[in-house]
């Protein structure tokens, strides 16, 4: 069988995974077999968790529930693997491969490959964002990992997973929260709405004092925004909602600018003039704005 040629960040990922037809009859039998696929059996202890999986914590329930449906159907989609100095190295599937040990099953369905590091941490990190299965914290320390071990700019990242340089630019935000702050979102009793607008206060204890409130009362995001205004940041009290409320086309207008700056914008409309207000959290963020705002001409 031909060894794949590596492929670029960002590029050729769907060939990692194409070609694959699975009789799931052979998949509970979890014997070897070779229909030319490229799917190869291999025993569940040669090999071992990937060093640069983002993932880091694994629900045991549904590592069970997973495990019991494997008893039933097998193992549906194969895991992906690398040569290792002794076996396998997990690439992709980490989760099935646990699920997998506790049905007691001896050999799994496997994908090898041959992938260089960089290559190793991106298919780890798109797999799991594909699937919405890290938190927020996790995604943001993989990203982070791709910026500092291998050298990535934002904008490289950003093709590279198929997310929008500003959406990296608001993951990253989320690494400058206190511990505790950033506990509760990898805990999912805060999204990374909450943590975002956390994220704009100023004084680590407001952050803290603001997450805690948001846990305790049930905040939905608009009130944890609402929250963190300009004058909760001074009183450290809970803000109250402006008497007048926006217009639905107001508020959709702020949403969009949002959406195309990274960051949140405040329009403060009146019958012959008003303003908007466009917030940044740092030298760097205000330095993006600044070259974004100029590429509009």
């Amino acid at each position: 069988m031909a060894t794949p040629k590596k492929s670029g960040l960002g590029r050729g990922l769907e060939s990692l995974f194409s070609g694959v037809e699975i009789n799931t009859e052979d998949l509970k039998k979890g014997e070897a077999f070779d229909k030319g696929d490229g799917i190869v059996y291999i025993d569940v202890n040669d090999m071992k968790p990937n060093v640069n999986q983002p993932r880091k914590s694994f629900n045991d329930e549904k590592i069970e529930e997973l495990a019991k449906s494997i008893e039933i159907h097998g193992i549906i989609q194969p895991i992906m693997v690398r040569d290792s100095r002794n076996g396998y190295e997990i690439v992709a599937g980490e989760r099935r491969w646990r699920a997998a040990r506790k049905a007691g099953l001896k050999k799994v369905p496997c994908l090898i490959r041959e992938l260089d590091e960089q290559q190793n941490m991106l298919v780890a990190i798109v797999e799991n964002m594909q699937r919405e299965d890290l938190n927020p914290i996790e995604e943001a320390l993989a990203l982070e990992e791709m910026i500092k071990t291998h050298g990535l700019t934002q904008e490289e990242v950003s093709k590279s997973v198929g997310k929008s340089r500003p959406y990296i630019t608001n993951a990253l935000r989320l690494l400058k929260l206190p511990e505790k702050v950033r506990s509760y979102v990898v805990e999912g009793a805060l999204s990374s709405g909450h943590a975002r607008a956390i994220a704009g206060m100023k004084e680590e204890s407001l952050q803290i004092q603001a997450a805690d409130k948001a846990v305790s009362e049930g905040w939905s995001v608009r009130e944890m925004e609402r929250f963190t205004g300009e004058d909760a940041v001074k009183t450290g009290k809970r803000a109250k909602p402006r008497p007048r409320e926006k217009k639905r086309e107001i508020k959709d207008i702020e949403n969009q600018l949002k959406d195309i700056l990274g960051t949140k914008v405040t329009i403060d409309y009146g019958i012959k003039k008003g303003k908007i207000e466009i917030e940044y959290y740092s030298r760097d963020e205000l330095e993006r704005l600044y070259e974004l705002l100029l590429s509009l001409k």
